[in-house]
């Protein structure tokens, strides 16, 4: 499971995968080069965060 978020919606992702996954995230910053089309799961603002799991 993956969750991309920007730097306001962060403290929502990582909330969210441990209510849904009930384990810690890993939280990764995206590199430019990825970044180019992908947003936010929960605004249309470009994703600076991918968080998963182990």
């Amino acid at each position: 499971m993956k969750k991309y978020s920007c730097e306001t919606h962060i403290g929502q992702a990582l909330d969210l995968f441990v209510a849904e996954q009930e384990d810690f995230p890993i939280m990764e910053k995206i590199n430019e080069e990825e970044n180019l089309s992908t947003t936010c799961e929960y605004c249309e603002a470009l994703a600076i965060y991918i968080v998963s799991s182990k």
